[in-house]
């Protein structure tokens, strides 16, 4: 085998060319984000564009524009009269369409979507702005979920409101979030309107063809599940006076959490409550108020001089996020593990590791960053490719799609749902060296299809048979990765 030659700083991979064309991401979770979010990406003269479909209202968005120019020359600045913006007609409808656009389960109450569209949303709506004008609204419980954890055989909990409280949180959001975007350092990638996981991984790449090749890759242990209730609110009140906004954001954190038991039953729990910490993933204000708080680890790092001292530069997205340091990456870390004891969060020190590019890679939202190999000329470059755990988890969803349970499904909605899998993955995993990534995938896919069509003809009594990839690709319409990267490796 030839040897490799020695790494440059070369810019194969993000700081050239990708080798695909960059699609618009999928709405929702298809690179395993960290929860729902609603995009914001388009700009229109009448507003902003929320997710793929969502406009919102003219009024709604120059009183937010209103708003964010405010808190923008006015640093030190307090809003008041905001509560009375949520049961605005069209801050209410336009929560609503929010909630509705993302779906999602019931809460505690078992409330869907479809009956209050059948009783009438306006008539629904109504009722609820009463409660919020009297002031008699009190959020209900929180229902507790499972969902895998990406990447892992784990699980992480996920909280489901009800409708009537998702819809009040998502108004809120509309309120809140143009006050404190303002505020929000540029370090800061995850939930914000016009930012993406994409954006934090060009800017690690550019960092490290820049020479920032010392990384401390950090770990929070059960962050959401740990944010402190007081001090996160006087984060809110350093812009907030509005004494019924307040009171109702100090209302949603200590909501009981409510799941099964294992036997049939419900169980009610009131950690939040008897901790003081945590706000629940889930819930439509979790992640403006986690990135809130993130705030203050970010400004403190930057205050404190350690940026500068140590050239370390930091790249969050939630609570997920690197150190990126020209030297001196082993203090960095005792500073980083300061600063978060000073905010009362704990750092999984299992997890967080120091590493050296390129002699060593480290996975940052689904994508190991590292050295790279050009197909063309064995070049080493520092670029990005998926991580080998993501590749792994897509072929793990493609072969529970295709068990035999499914059997029972047309050829042509199996199509489909694999089609939607694919395109999802490969819209969000679409930067740098991809080609070996998508032909794994590709293979793999095509592998299920045929062991999929051959168990349900036998299942029918039919015999089995061969199935070239033209077939499987040109006639059912089975989607290729591959060709859509530009060159190959």
């Amino acid at each position: 085998m030839a040897k490799q030659p020695a790494p440059r700083e070369g810019r194969a991979g993000l700081g050239g060319k990708s080798e695909r064309p960059i699609l618009p991401e999928k709405p929702g979770n298809a690179g395993g984000g960290k929860g729902p979010w609603f995009k914001s990406k388009a700009r229109r003269s009448k507003g902003q564009e929320i997710g793929v479909s969502l406009i919102t209202p003219e009024r709604v968005w120059q009183l937010q524009e209103a708003w964010q120019a405010k808190a923008k020359s006015e640093p030190a600045g307090r809003f008041h009269s905001l509560y009375d913006k949520l049961y605005r007609k069209d801050v209410r409808l336009h929560a609503w369409r929010c909630c509705r656009a993302n779906g999602g389960a019931p809460g505690v109450d078992g409330m869907t979507f479809p009956p209050i569209e059948q009783g009438g949303v306006n008539g629904w709506l109504a009722e609820l702005a009463k409660e919020l004008q009297g002031k008699p609204y009190r959020p209900q419980a929180v229902r507790r979920v499972w969902i895998p954890k990406p990447g892992t055989d784990k699980q992480r909990p996920l909280g489901v409101p009800c409708i009537k409280d998702r819809v009040v949180e998502m108004a809120a959001v509309l309120v809140l979030e143009p006050i404190f975007e303002a505020d929000l350092p540029e370090e800061q990638y995850g939930y914000r309107r016009g930012r993406s996981a994409h954006d934090a991984i060009r800017t690690i790449h550019g960092l490290l063809n820049r020479g920032h090749r010392e990384v401390v890759d950090c770990d929070l242990s059960g962050y959401f599940d740990s944010i402190p209730h007081a001090e996160l609110m006087k984060s809110v009140a350093r812009r907030v006076s509005d004494g019924a906004m307040l009171a109702l954001i100090k209302a949603w954190l200590p909501t009981p959490v409510e799941e099964a038991d294992g036997h049939g039953g419900q169980r009610r729990t009131t950690v939040a409550k008897d901790s003081g910490r945590g706000t629940p993933q889930g819930a439509p204000i979790s992640p403006l108020l986690s990135n809130l708080y993130m705030r203050r680890f970010v400004l403190g790092w930057k205050q404190l001089g350690w940026e500068e001292k140590l050239q370390a530069h930091l790249v969050v997205y939630a609570d997920d996020f690197v150190i990126l340091c020209r030297r001196n990456a082993a203090e960095a870390r005792k500073r980083m593990q300061a600063s978060m004891r000073t905010l009362k969060l704990t750092v999984n020190e299992q997890k967080t590791r120091l590493c050296r590019v390129p002699e060593e890679n480290f996975d940052f939202l689904g994508y190991t960053l590292g050295r790279g190999y050009s197909p063309k000329d064995g070049r080493a470059f520092i670029g990005t490719r998926p991580s080998r755990k993501r590749i792994g988890t897509l072929c793990q969803a493609i072969s529970q799609m295709t068990q035999p349970a499914f059997y029972w499904k047309a050829v042509e909605e199996m199509v489909e749902d694999l089609k939607r899998t694919l395109r999802g993955w490969g819209n969000y995993f679409c930067l740098g060296a991809v080609s070996r990534a998508y032909r794994a995938v590709d293979n793999h896919a095509r592998h299920r299809r045929r062991q999929w069509l051959n168990g349900k003809a036998r299942s029918r009594g039919v015999k089995a048979r061969r199935h070239a990839p033209l077939y499987l690709h040109r006639d059912l319409g089975l989607l290729r990765l591959a060709p859509t990267t530009a060159h190959r490796s």
